[in-house]
């Protein structure tokens, strides 16, 4: 077991990691909007909130050396499920070149931590 650090994404706000790497299987835990480079909260829409989650999963993965394609699973917790298909529009373009989307659950919850509007956690297999 090895837990995955990277500057590229945000430090975490608890007692937890970025990821952790077990075997071939990375487990990232859920981000939230925080640009990694100004520790600020990005709310100004869901597609920029969507944006920098993504984005910080990206950078995680990179970190394990693995890639979008190696995504096999992911759960997106929304503010507001109003904005689905805002949301889902950001997270597909990231998925594009992939073969097989990843398994996934989007779940609508009450509050996320710093009052972020979107949280998505992901788990990836090294090929």
């Amino acid at each position: 077991m090895k837990a995955i650090v990277t500057p590229s994404a945000p430090k975490p706000i608890g007692p937890y990691s970025q990821a952790v790497l077990v075997d071939k299987t990375l487990y990232i835990s859920g981000q939230i909007p925080i640009n990694p480079e100004s520790g600020n909260i990005i709310d100004e829409s869901y597609a920029l909130a969507t944006k920098q989650v993504m984005d910080n999963i990206v950078a995680i993965l990179q970190e394990a050396e693995m890639q979008i394609e190696n995504v096999v699973k992911c759960s997106i917790f929304l503010k507001d499920m109003n904005e689905f298909p805002t949301v889902n529009a950001v997270y597909a373009n990231y998925f594009q070149t992939n073969s097989i989307f990843p398994a996934r659950e989007t779940i609508e919850v009450s509050k996320l931590p710093k009052d972020a509007l979107v949280e998505i956690s992901a788990i990836a297999v090294a090929k």
